[in-house]
């Protein structure tokens, strides 16, 4: 028997009992999923939500106690323009401190500024009354030459009258006004332009008010109010 012929035969039987070998064989097990293995689910449960105890802050029963009961006076400069910074201060305060009384009032100046203040305008309309009628005033009174300096005012009426209102005008600002921005919170001096030679800054205005209000002895004289 040739080689040809052995191929022939001995390849149907190779396949023939490969087949019979894969037949009584038992499959392979299954590979593992790549899936992955997730937990059991829980429901998610939430913490107890955690209470508080409510205690009144400091800051709070502080504000609602300094405010009210107390006054603040500002004594400023009419006639200095002072008016609107005294204002602005005024919303600032009442905003900081609830309740609290802050009081506007004029700041006059020293007794003899105020009495030559006075005096201004009646010297005003006198020279202007001189330069106008001055050639019938001199004879009433036995002077019958005028002097030279009437002469003078007199060759340039109306810019002399125009000066004499002018300067008489800013002498007397000059002499009403006192320049004064003082603060005081309950009759105490918190702050005085007059002494410093400035204005307070809302900032240093407000410290300086809840430091006088939080003194002990301000406190205890609001709460008795």
């Amino acid at each position: 028997m040739g080689r040809s012929q052995l191929l022939l035969i001995g390849l149907p039987i190779f396949l023939f009992c490969s087949d019979l070998f894969n037949l009584f064989t038992p499959p392979p097990p299954k590979p593992p999923s790549h899936r992955p293995n997730h937990p059991p689910h829980i429901p998610h449960q939430q913490p107890p939500p955690v209470v508080v105890p409510d205690f009144p802050s400091q800051a709070s029963g502080l504000g609602g106690a300094v405010g009210y009961g107390n006054t603040v006076e500002i004594n400023f400069c009419v006639s200095c323009s002072f008016k609107g910074t005294a204002v602005n201060m005024k919303k600032m305060l009442e905003t900081a401190f609830p309740g609290l009384d802050v009081v506007l009032a004029n700041y006059p100046p020293p007794p003899p500024k105020r009495l030559l203040a006075k005096v201004v305008p009646v010297a005003q309309m006198g020279v202007i009354g001189m330069i106008v009628a001055g050639d019938r005033v001199f004879p009433m009174i036995g002077i019958a030459h005028p002097p030279a300096w009437f002469n003078s005012l007199r060759a340039n009426r109306f810019g002399s009258m125009a000066s004499t209102w002018l300067i008489g005008n800013f002498l007397q600002s000059y002499l009403q006004s006192s320049g004064a921005f003082e603060v005081l919170c309950n009759g105490e001096l918190v702050f005085s332009k007059l002494k410093e030679g400035r204005f307070p800054g809302e900032i240093e205005l407000r410290d300086l008010i809840s430091k006088t209000l939080t003194k002990p002895s301000m406190v205890a004289g609001s709460l008795l109010k």
